[in-house]
């Protein structure tokens, strides 16, 4: 039985970026929004074609999303950092998410979409390296940040769970946050297509 078919079976959950995805009493949701532009702020969403890295085997990382700069602010409005990061807002992006990734280069990542702030937890079921996943209000502030390492050789990374709260959940290379001093209460700004 291959993976997504496990999944798929274990109950009523989306795997996300090879990770997990339950909301609170066991939902899932989909879903789009956006978080308010203000004036420092320049925005633009790409399509995937125009921004795509490739693997190091040639193949472009998540050509089929659509995708949108996300950029990290402190609330003084200092840029912390930014990735173009492909955009799962559907309940069938966000099961695939990173699953099928190969590496993830230190400019790219995946920004999960849902229609409301609620309840999540992730695991890192599947994947092949680590991550950062990083939980958002409505607003796109900060409200939980997790270093989750990749599983090790002998695990498939059911075990590790990273709970949170939020509306957008963007994942970026391990320890991408706390390279670039991003905490708890920072501003995701990003436009979403309408």
């Amino acid at each position: 039985m291959d993976r997504r078919t496990y999944l798929g079976l274990v109950g009523t959950v989306a795997g996300l970026s090879g990770c997990l995805n339950e909301t609170a009493g066991g939902e899932t949701d989909s879903g789009s929004g956006t978080v308010t532009p203000t004036d420092a702020d320049t925005r633009t969403t790409t399509d995937a074609s125009d921004t795509a890295s490739a693997t190091p085997t040639g193949t472009p990382i998540h050509a089929e999303y659509e995708t949108t700069e996300v950029r990290v602010r402190a609330p003084d409005g200092d840029r912390l950092g930014s990735v173009t990061a492909a955009i799962a807002d559907t309940g069938t992006l966000r099961y695939r998410g990173l699953s099928d990734t190969e590496v993830l280069p230190e400019d790219r990542g995946m920004l999960f979409v849902y229609e409301n702030v609620s309840d999540h937890t992730y695991v890192m079921r599947g994947m092949d390296f680590g991550i950062d996943i990083v939980y958002a209000d409505g607003e796109g502030t900060i409200t939980r940040i997790h270093h989750a390492p990749e599983p090790g050789p002998d695990e498939d990374g059911a075990a590790q769970r990273y709970p949170g709260r939020g509306q957008y959940v963007l994942e970026v290379r391990y320890r991408w946050t706390a390279e670039r001093g991003i905490t708890e209460g920072d501003r995701l700004v990003f436009t979403l297509p309408e």
